[in-house]
């Protein structure tokens, strides 16, 4: 007994010892805990199991008998009415109450959660680059040089070969084929543009005599002799090489040497060479497939890179016919004349030799009375000649035509004025 009393005073000095401040602390500490387990007792029914509830309740109802608050008959806790009353709650159910503070307590957790890539950081993660997209740059960049080297190219190759110039000039010495030289000069434009092709540029210029196809490959060989060596354009006339007299097999290989050759050269040097093919229609079938072999294009590259003009009457009687036909110039002048004469021309072509299924044709038309005289007019000035328009209306009046309404088209076109004024 004597014990308890002699360690009471050695607490109380410890605690007095203690500095003020912590005192306080663990007075407050020790009221909390007073208060906590006061809590406890005090919680509602709602907050605790059912079996904890149930148990409560039948305590207070056993304390209120035993104070005489309430008879046994007037007793509001006894057990047929515990079971039989309903309580005032803002949920259906005790388990429905639960349920439902589970769900907030999981939507609190899913919102606090935050996707870091690791626990430890919180800062953003830095963004890697794709080296997909890098590579995607990279060949955009690639595809937008060449496209503009091919520009660059086009530009230098067409100022190469001058064809603005040559379209001026044809159109000053070429009379009554407008049609014509527009679409040569067109066709020489797209080929020329690049270096690299699939097949080689195949043009025929088919017509009647004297209406200016001869003096169309004359103005071209000159042209391009003037912008590139003279090695790379070869005129080939057929009477004047492959006489009657020669082996056609002689006149074959002597023709497929010489495109061989400048073809292999012009490869070397990157240009393009242009072979003037003159009077086809006397050309044999044996020189006729060499030709078409030429034109194929499944060949080697050099083979592709080149321009074969092709110059024949075939289709002459054709063209004379339509243009007796159909006298309005408006007609003859324009491009939807043309093509309804290249539908004409097309078959009888076929028919001769399919080598110019691969060609593109440019027809022909007759000349004017006016044209022929504009003809004699510029041959007199390239003699030297002053030229005097009352004489050559004289001998333009000498000259045979067909007369159709109001309009006199040249039998013989240029050829027999030339002649006549000679």
């Amino acid at each position: 007994e004597e014990a308890p009393d002699t360690e009471i005073p050695a607490v109380s000095r410890k605690i007095a010892s203690i500095s003020s401040p912590l005192r306080a602390i663990i007075r407050l500490r020790r009221r909390y805990f007073v208060q906590k387990k006061s809590r406890l007792h005090l919680e509602l029914p709602w907050e605790k199991p059912a079996e904890f509830v149930h148990t409560r309740l039948l305590q207070r109802q056993l304390s209120r008998n035993r104070t005489g608050l309430c008879g046994p008959s007037m007793s509001f806790f006894d057990q047929s009415s515990f079971e039989r009353s309903q309580y005032f709650t803002f949920d259906t159910s005790v388990e429905q109450h639960a349920m439902k503070k589970q769900r907030r307590k999981k939507n609190r957790r899913k919102s606090r959660m935050v996707l870091y890539p690791d626990k430890t950081k919180k800062y953003l993660p830095t963004e890697e680059k794709s080296k997909a997209k890098r590579c995607l740059l990279l060949l955009m960049a690639i595809i937008f040089f060449q496209i503009l080297n091919a520009i660059e190219n086009l530009d230098d190759n067409l100022q190469k070969y001058d064809l603005d110039g040559l379209e001026k000039t044809m159109h000053r010495e070429v009379f009554g084929q407008k049609v014509a030289v527009e679409s040569i000069v067109e066709l020489l434009k797209d080929y020329l543009a690049t270096h690299i092709h699939n097949k080689p540029l195949v043009i025929s210029l088919n017509g009647p005599t004297g209406v200016g196809k001869s003096h169309v490959g004359w103005l071209l060989a000159k042209h391009f002799r003037s912008v590139m060596d003279n090695d790379f354009v070869l005129q080939y006339f057929v009477m004047h090489h492959c006489p009657s007299g020669v082996a056609p097999l002689t006149c074959e290989i002597d023709l497929a040497q010489k495109i061989s050759d400048m073809v292999t050269r012009a490869e070397i040097e990157e240009k393009t060479p242009l072979f003037i093919l003159d009077e086809v229609e006397l050309m044999s079938p044996v020189l006729l497939d060499t030709l078409s072999r030429f034109f194929e294009p499944n060949q080697t590259n050099e083979f592709l890179n080149a321009i074969y003009i092709l110059i024949s009457n075939i289709g002459g009687g054709e063209i004379t016919k339509f243009v007796i036909q159909n006298e309005s110039a408006e007609l003859l002048h324009q491009h939807r004349g043309a093509e309804e004469l290249l539908s004409i021309i097309q078959p009888v072509l076929h028919d001769v030799h399919p080598l110019w299924k691969s060609a593109d044709i440019i027809p022909f038309v007759l000349l004017e009375k006016a044209h022929v005289i504009n003809c004699f007019l510029e041959q007199m000035r390239r003699e030297g000649l002053y030229p005097d328009q009352k004489h050559v209306e004289n001998l333009a009046n000498q000259l045979s035509y067909y007369t159709t309404g109001d309009k006199q088209y040249s039998k013989m076109g240029c050829k027999q004025a030339k002649v006549s004024l000679l």
